[in-house]
């Protein structure tokens, strides 16, 4: 059974760019911006640059809650990225406003709580712009959590890899997704 908090089906095809010919734009969110959004962003930036899309996707995160704007990545999201080659050593937190809401083409939530936070923000007209990170990267397909990513905030290292894996999973094929969407041939992986 669908969530409520979902509205768009598994899927669907990609929201168009609000401005023909800018920049794509995608947040990526969870709920503090120090694990699971900054870790995605750093994941899915390193695809992108590889699918040669960095001059037509730009990335940046956010958080619903308030409690951790300003402070750097979780020091274990920031060990676990470094562990696999990702650099999260400039991120700063920052908090999700409603007035975002237009400035993003694409919102991916890593949870279904976020999703239901951004979606209560969100008005008709950019309700659809907002989806779950893993099910644009086809981790709903296979089960388990139907494209959650789970949050390892005060977790131990097993668990940040874990969201890790997940993330290396889904990026690529958000990433071609994007491309396809953009009509830009995908680059070799």
């Amino acid at each position: 059974m669908a969530s409520p908090s979902r509205s768009v089906p598994l899927g669907a095809p990609l929201p168009p760019p609000r401005v023909p010919g800018a920049p794509y734009r995608v947040c990526l969110v969870c709920l503090g911006n120090i694990c699971r959004s900054p870790m995605a962003e750093s994941v899915l930036r390193a695809h992108i640059a590889r699918a040669g899309l960095a001059a037509v996707v730009t990335l940046d995160s956010g958080g619903t809650g308030d409690w951790h704007v300003g402070e750097p990545m979780d020091a274990q999201a920031r060990t676990a990225l470094a562990g696999r080659g990702y650099d999260g050593s400039g991120h700063r937190a920052r908090q999700f406003k409603d007035s975002w809401l237009s400035g993003h083409d694409l919102i991916l939530a890593m949870d279904e709580r976020n999703l239901a936070a951004l979606r209560r923000m969100a008005g008709p007209a950019d309700r659809d712009r907002i989806r779950l990170f893993g099910e644009v990267g086809g981790l709903g397909e296979t089960g388990g959590g139907e494209g959650e990513i789970p949050d390892p905030y005060g977790g131990d290292e097993a668990e940040f890899g874990h969201v890790l894996d997940l993330l290396d999973a889904a990026a690529p094929v958000v990433a071609a997704r994007l491309a396809e969407l953009l009509g830009r041939p995908a680059a070799p992986a």
